[in-house]
């Protein structure tokens, strides 16, 4: 019985294996949009991706650490940068996926409307969520605009920093900080929040999606849903959640 066990334990193996789709890790900001390309892939009758959603910055060292998955959504370049220096990404994968814009998010309740002559002055006084400006794209990209608008040095000892995007907005939702930064998309996803102000585009690095294949896949999918997802129909449920162009 114990030998009779062990075979069919190996015979199930495999198949259980198959019935699952690409893992997929992707920054936080992607959660809803990427969630329906998923869900358009698996109705052309493949196996859904399982999608994991976290920060850039700690997807990038799970990768580094030697865990095993078959695609990288970052929110900027320079993770993706990081993983193809140390050869985790197929050569000639990697592709600019979407773009996003950048925004301040206040309560319902606010209804003053920031501009570039006001965004910092009114962020200094605090508290401000944003996703940690030292590593988490979305806070880099904060960081980088307000030392432009010349406001960094005031404003910095008012963030509330999180551990990504989507905690950032939770943040100013529970009422923890009256402003938040985050991405245009991200408040699509949430009933509780509202545009303050928007950051000028030409006041931070371009906001890039970059999505490769990692050397570790084993899946036989990865590469058509990377595909799908770059193709014109993949691309069109990303516009439809608000991402750009990159």
């Amino acid at each position: 019985m114990r030998w009779l066990l062990m075979i069919l334990a190996l015979l199930a193996t495999p198949a259980a294996a198959s019935t699952r789709g690409p893992l997929v890790l992707a920054a936080a900001s992607m959660q809803d949009a990427l969630g329906a390309a998923a869900d358009r892939w698996a109705a052309r009758g493949h196996a859904r991706p399982v999608l994991s959603f976290a920060a850039s910055s700690a997807l990038a060292r799970q990768v580094q650490a030697g865990g095993a998955a078959d695609l990288f959504v970052s929110a900027d370049e320079e993770w993706m940068d990081v993983l193809a220096r140390g050869g985790l990404i197929v050569a000639g994968t990697r592709a600019d996926l979407v773009g996003n814009r950048l925004v301040v998010v206040a309560p319902l309740t606010f209804r003053g409307r920031l501009t570039r002559a006001t965004l910092g002055r009114v962020l200094a006084r605090g508290p401000v969520a944003m996703a940690d400006p030292a590593a988490v794209p979305a806070g880099r990209y904060g960081r980088a605009a307000l030392e432009r608008l010349g406001a960094w040095g005031a404003v910095a000892p008012r963030v509330v920093r999180a551990e990504n995007v989507r905690a950032a907005l939770a943040l100013v939702e529970r009422g923890a900080a009256p402003f938040g930064i985050v991405y245009l998309t991200d408040v699509r996803s949430s009933a509780r929040v509202r545009v303050a102000g928007l950051f000028p585009a030409d006041s931070h690095p371009p906001i890039r999606y970059p999505v490769a294949r990692l050397t570790a896949s084993t899946h036989r999918d990865a590469e058509g849903f990377r595909r799908f997802l770059l193709s014109r129909e993949g691309l069109a449920v990303f516009a439809r959640f608000g991402f750009t162009r990159p």
